[in-house]
């Protein structure tokens, strides 16, 4: 498990993104697969929501996610359970734990200490390119009152820029200062962690209260699920926040 140190100053408030270790799944999906949607045994994978949660200081009643589409839609979540067409989930409320799913993609947890909001999104190059990241800054204000200048951010392990070739079609819909090109090849490499780092910049949080984790999905795969390197069979893991339960 990953604990963000970017939060470890805020009471009550627990944050943290799985690795593919500690669970019960087997073959490609060892261990701690966390997909809400399979392929392997559903027994395994409560059995690894479970642990996940436990980590954390929550039950797995307690859980929200969403099957992601890599788009920009945003739910704000009153209730534990798994929804579907949402990549980013925002909320107030406590001893709720919102989670997205990742396995190359780049997980960022949002929280604001002032209002108690807090948000989980999933930017995938897509989402980045839609500016998730900064439209749910924007949705955290209009329903919560949030200023990005309160806000915390932490942008986890995924696909690095070395690794995340793409076509110049994909390259092209990019800012080029978040471009790698190979020069006199057709390569283009793009840089997730900074582009929506920007995104977060631009919307008005402070560099200092945001942290990059600087791991590799990717070039990691004894530590995490890569959807790319691992050719698509493989498992997934959760990056998840939320505030402590009212004693």
């Amino acid at each position: 498990m990953i604990y963000p140190s970017i939060f470890s100053t805020i009471t009550e408030l627990r944050a943290g993104m799985s690795t593919r270790d500690g669970g019960t799944s087997i073959g490609p999906y060892a261990s701690m697969n966390l997909d809400f949607r399979g392929p392997d045994e559903e027994s395994a994978r409560l059995e690894n929501r479970k642990r996940f949660c436990n980590l954390l200081g929550f039950k797995a009643e307690a859980l929200a996610g969403s099957l992601q589409v890599h788009g920009t839609e945003i739910l704000e979540v009153t209730k534990a359970g798994i929804t579907e067409g949402f990549d980013a989930l925002i909320t107030q409320k406590k001893g709720l734990l919102i989670s997205v799913s990742i396995a190359d993609c780049t997980p960022i947890l949002l929280a604001d200490p002032t209002t108690g909001a807090l948000a989980a999104i999933h930017a995938g190059w897509r989402g980045t390119v839609q500016q998730i990241t900064q439209k749910t800054l924007e949705r955290l204000r209009l329903t919560y009152g949030v200023q990005a200048q309160n806000c915390f951010a932490w942008i986890g392990p995924c696909i690095d820029e070395c690794s995340f070739e793409v076509g110049a079609e994909v390259a092209a819909q990019f800012e080029p200062a978040f471009i790698k090109a190979i020069e006199g090849t057709k390569q283009y490499y793009v840089d997730l962690k900074r582009a929506n780092w920007d995104q977060l910049l631009q919307a008005g949080v402070p560099a200092a209260h945001i942290e990059i984790d600087q791991r590799s999905t990717f070039l990691q795969t004894q530590d995490f699920f890569s959807y790319r390197a691992e050719k698509g069979v493989t498992g997934r893991m959760l990056a998840a926040i939320g505030w402590e339960a009212n004693q």
